[in-house]
């Protein structure tokens, strides 16, 4: 017996899988499942998380639908990951509430932010919101720099301890005790194939979503997303050792480092979310869990709408624009933090576990990764 229905469903498809093996070929669910005969809770989520959805098993699989067999692997394990999401999250109270109003939650609290800053401005210096400021520390006729480090800080704080007691649920859940740690070879195995997307093309045809032909564009989406907000995060710690280290104050002259690498993750992050909100309302149902898209549709939009905003903060900075548009931006930032944990943003975390659970299994077993 499993704890939930689906994952009652994903132990018969693994199953019945295991004694076809048709498609081992395609990712790295189907050799993970052949090294077990029986699995438990903590197994399932495991193979959900392996799971890239590119569809290439449904899409190449003898038994699914119409079949009596109706083997959907892509669906059962979207549903199995948005549960997973929820039972990991921490506070767990949160994820509910997130679930299904990720969209008006995230819009809510970034405007609430962005009010508040809004009022502080006013309160401290109510010709600051729409005068004209510019050069070095102009963000700060706004709000402090005191004032505007501990609100950030406070939430970024927040959104990593959530995050790390999310993914210490998944990693004791899944088998693995908390103080073991990855060995080397197995970490940078991982990290190579969560960087290069290596199971997100259905074994080298490409990635299935609203038809029966393949193609890369969701692996590319999924790369404009993330690096964007690597570099976007790499603009912000440079900013810091800027601030901090050498006293030079934002916003910075747009041939500094921190504006360049802001900018391309900015268009990474403008690309890259509006692509995979296009991809994700014409993903074929058959593929799909329909019926949670609340924090997922959430966590694209903040992506969008952030960089969005900083994009044009950027641009309008020397006007008397700045004052609202910063408040916007840096409310919208907030409502990104906050909601990280209980939205899509956490399958990465998951994946990235799942695979050096993977790959530490491969070579216990012998394989090597091209194998």
């Amino acid at each position: 017996m499993h704890g939930t229905k689906i994952l009652e469903e994903a132990d018969r498809l693994m199953t019945v899988c295991n004694s076809c093996r048709y498609c081992e070929g395609l990712c790295a669910v189907f050799p993970a499942m052949e090294m077990r005969r029986s699995f438990s809770d903590g197994d399932l989520n495991y193979l959900a998380n392996l799971c890239h959805a590119c569809g290439a098993c449904y899409a190449d699989c003898q038994f699914s639908p119409p079949h009596e067999f109706d083997v959907n692997v892509p669906k059962t394990f979207a549903i199995a990951r948005a549960e997973c999401y929820a039972a990991y999250a921490w506070p767990r109270a949160c994820a509910g509430l997130f679930e299904n109003n990720g969209v008006v939650i995230s819009l809510i609290t970034s405007l609430s932010v962005a009010a508040f800053i809004f009022g502080f401005s006013v309160f401290n210096e109510p010709k600051a919101l729409h005068g004209v400021h510019t050069g070095p520390g102009a963000f700060y006729a706004l709000m402090p720099h005191h004032a505007m480090a501990a609100l950030f800080g406070a939430a970024l704080l927040y959104a990593i301890a959530a995050l790390v007691m999310g993914v210490r649920a998944f990693w004791r859940d899944i088998g693995e005790p908390v103080g073991m740690q990855a060995d080397a070879p197995s970490l940078w195995q991982a990290i190579r194939d969560a960087g290069n997307l290596r199971y997100l093309d259905g074994g080298g045809v490409g990635c299935f979503n609203e038809d029966e032909r393949p193609t890369d564009r969701r692996k590319i989406y999924h790369h404009l997303t993330f690096y964007g907000f690597l570099l976007c995060f790499a603009a912000t710690c440079v900013a810091t050792l800027y601030h901090y280290l050498f006293s030079r104050e934002a916003p910075y002259a747009l041939w500094d480092l921190p504006v360049v690498l802001g900018t391309l993750g900015g268009i990474g992050l403008l690309i890259g979310p509006a692509g995979l909100f296009a991809a994700k309302w014409r993903r074929d149902p058959d593929l799909a869990d329909q019926a949670r898209t609340g924090m997922d549709t959430a966590f694209i939009l903040m992506l969008f709408l952030t960089s969005f905003s900083g994009i044009a903060l950027l641009l309008l900075r020397d006007t008397a624009a700045m004052g609202p548009l910063l408040a916007l931006h840096l409310g919208l930032v907030f409502a990104l933090f906050i909601t990280m944990p209980y939205g899509k943003f956490v399958h990465g975390l998951y994946r990235f576990v799942a695979l050096v659970r993977y790959a530490r299994e491969r070579r216990m077993t012998g394989h090597t990764a091209g194998d």
